[in-house]
């Protein structure tokens, strides 16, 4: 099982969970973004599945589909792709039923990546901080600021 502080080479390192926008930025050359990924190279970087397939629906849709696929395909090469579990889906269940009472839910799709990052105890990477910051217990960090 991935956990968010893992040891590596005798040293704790932080695992973090790379949101959609952040991916996308980093492709576009967002320096912040890719200066971050420099800084954070030697820790571990993943991406859920669901990330993946919002970067292949996107491609799907836009006007240069077979470039953009490459992109995403590029994506699942660097990256490992954590899939979505019976833990993230009861995580997520959890999560969805709490915001929905407390009248602050959260996308679907958001929300099982936040359940990925929660179940397997990873740091989120992401620049929607407003949204992701309604997950109780997430650890959140935004590399574009």
């Amino acid at each position: 099982m991935v956990t968010a502080v893992t040891v590596l080479d005798s040293q704790v390192k932080t695992v973090y969970l790379i949101d959609t926008d952040i991916i996308i930025y980093s492709f576009k050359g967002n320096r912040a973004v890719v200066d971050n990924f420099r800084t954070h190279r030697t820790e571990p970087i993943m991406i859920s599945v669901v990330t993946y397939g919002e970067m292949v629906f996107g491609a799907r849709k836009s006007t240069q589909v077979e470039r953009n696929l490459a992109t995403a395909h590029r994506a699942a090469e660097i990256y490992p792709i954590l899939p979505v579990t019976q833990s993230v889906i009861e995580t997520f269940a959890g999560l969805k039923a709490d915001l929905q009472i407390a009248g602050t839910p959260l996308d679907d799709m958001d929300l099982l990546i936040a359940a990925t990052a929660l179940s397997h105890n990873l740091t989120l990477v992401t620049n929607n901080e407003e949204h992701f910051s309604r997950v109780p217990g997430l650890l959140v960090v935004n590399w574009v600021t």
